[in-house]
């Protein structure tokens, strides 16, 4: 049994039987009483963000999360089949479980799934992709000025807000964690 001393981002606890990932923490010894750990946690299956403090050297429960490179394949009804890139065996996730990466996922990408106890607990992507965009209205001439934007959708069928000046058949790097336009990325 570890204790709270031993607490880190990104580690992941099992409390009252939900799992919780460390997003950050604290420690804190003030001048009266005794000292206690601050954290903020995010529930790993609903993605709901709490606040929680421990007095230090409570004993806690670390869960055991696997995290491994798979490949993305392909869809399969209901679920989003990977490739263990070392093993080459296959899963298949639920489509409840990959969230909104499904918005970002490339057939033959590379994703971090994390398991605990060969449960698929989430889909983590890059920082960013590069994605081509399929549909977009044509800019106008004048449109090269600073500023607007314009809705285009991007080969996985999600929608993006882009610069008047892109037009279909460009590649652009998107932020997954928020599906914002990074940039243009020439070929």
């Amino acid at each position: 049994m570890a204790t709270t001393n031993d607490i880190k981002n990104g580690a992941v606890l099992n409390l009252d039987g939900q799992l919780w990932s460390v997003v950050e923490f604290q420690h804190v010894k003030p001048g009266k009483g005794g000292a206690f750990v601050r954290t903020k946690m995010k529930n790993v299956v609903s993605g709901k963000v709490v606040d929680r403090t421990f007095n230090a050297g409570t004993k806690i429960d670390f869960a055991t999360v696997d995290r491994r490179d798979y490949q993305y394949l392909y869809t399969d009804g209901d679920g989003y089949v990977f490739m263990d890139t070392d093993t080459y065996d296959q899963v298949t996730i639920p489509a409840a479980t990959v969230g909104d990466a499904k918005n970002f996922l490339l057939e033959s990408a590379t994703v971090t799934i994390a398991m605990n106890e060969d449960n698929p607990l989430y889909v983590e992507l890059p920082a960013s992709v590069v994605m081509e965009i399929t549909y977009t209205e044509p800019g106008l001439q004048g449109d090269r000025s600073t500023g607007g934007t314009k809705p285009a959708t991007v080969e996985t069928g999600y929608q993006i807000q882009v610069p008047l000046f892109l037009e279909t058949g460009t590649k652009v790097k998107v932020d997954t964690r928020d599906g914002s336009y990074l940039g243009r990325v020439n070929d």
